[in-house]
């Protein structure tokens, strides 16, 4: 890994254990699998939801958004941050919603020093303390997946290249905003209370989502709530608890796994099996290539007669 950021994915166990790791005390992420606000409401209280979509690489700056208002007072009176690096979007998205939700969550002392250090700072410059912070890339890149393969050279993208990118939901003063770092300023999009948010923020992100061609799928929805443990111990519910114990143990064993290298292991697995085959004697040995040879080949051949067939439905659809 790089001694910068690194990609990490958007998944409700990352995220969650990431800000445990900040100090973030009881609070976890959930996945949206539907835009229903109920299922929203079925999971408070709501803190925020962080969206992830696919960047228009090529669009060029607006003077106004899409869709809301740009709130110029807020990028002063709240915590907002522009993004200033590559592959921070992820943990910036999180922080967007959790240091303007400090009344409601014990964020912890490091994460409540940073928000009064950059307290009086410009939105670049609260942007550049954050990824110059030790604590947070740290903490970011050990959920960074393990590989020896990584490109540390970051080139910049194309038009053709997929990026893809996060933005931050939630309610502050009364009013529903998008906090996203290569945006002036956040977004406004009407008024909203704390406990509407769920019902506000649905509507805002499928106008959203609609801006994309109908084939257009690579969306992730998380949504930032108090953690669901508390909930199921106040209404003395052992079964939710023991499911979502169960998910935290989940989360934990694939956060592990995100850390290892497997290259070594299928290395020496792959010549654990070569061995095997050269002690049954060559000509076997060349039998069981030749094999495994046509084997690959008509399972590639297949794949392609897929994706030839596959293309031409969506071609027909379209049409």
């Amino acid at each position: 890994m790089s001694a910068g950021w690194n990609t990490i994915e958007s998944d409700a166990g990352v995220f969650t254990y990431l800000l445990d790791g900040l100090g973030v005390k009881d609070v976890q992420f959930e996945e949206l699998m539907s835009l229903d606000p109920n299922f929203l409401h079925q999971r408070g209280p709501v803190y925020g939801v962080i969206f992830l979509f696919k960047y228009p690489v090529g669009e060029k700056p607006r003077e106004t958004p899409l869709d809301g208002v740009f709130d110029y007072d807020a990028a002063k009176s709240r915590f907002f941050a522009a993004q200033t690096i590559q592959n921070a979007c992820g943990t910036q998205a999180l922080l967007s919603v959790l240091l303007n939700k400090d009344e409601l969550i014990d964020v912890g002392p490091k994460l409540q020093e940073f928000k009064e250090f950059t307290g009086a700072f410009p939105a670049d410059l609260r942007g550049e303390a954050l990824s110059n912070s030790e604590l947070i890339r740290d903490v970011h890149n050990s959920f960074a997946k393990s590989s020896p393969f990584a490109d540390e050279a970051q080139q910049p993208a194309t038009e053709e290249d997929d990026v893809y990118h996060f933005v931050a939901y939630t309610e502050m003063g009364g009013k529903l905003y998008e906090l996203d770092g290569l945006q002036p300023a956040p977004i406004v999009h009407g008024s909203c209370s704390f406990e509407e948010f769920p019902d506000r923020v649905i509507p805002v992100l499928q106008r959203r989502i609609e801006r994309y061609p109908a084939q257009e799928i690579r969306f992730n929805l998380v949504a930032m709530v108090r953690d669901l443990r508390i909930r199921a111990r106040e209404i003395g519910d052992q079964d939710w608890l023991y499911q979502e114990e169960q998910k935290r143990n989940a989360w934990q064993w694939e956060n592990a796994l995100r850390r290892h290298n497997f290259v070594g292991f299928i290395g020496e697995t792959m010549k654990g099996v070569v061995r095997s085959k050269l002690s049954e004697g060559e000509a076997r040995y060349a039998e069981w290539v030749e094999e495994a040879t046509k084997t690959t080949s008509t399972r590639m051949t297949e794949r392609r007669k897929a994706k030839r067939g596959s293309s031409k439905e969506d071609m027909a659809t379209e049409q």
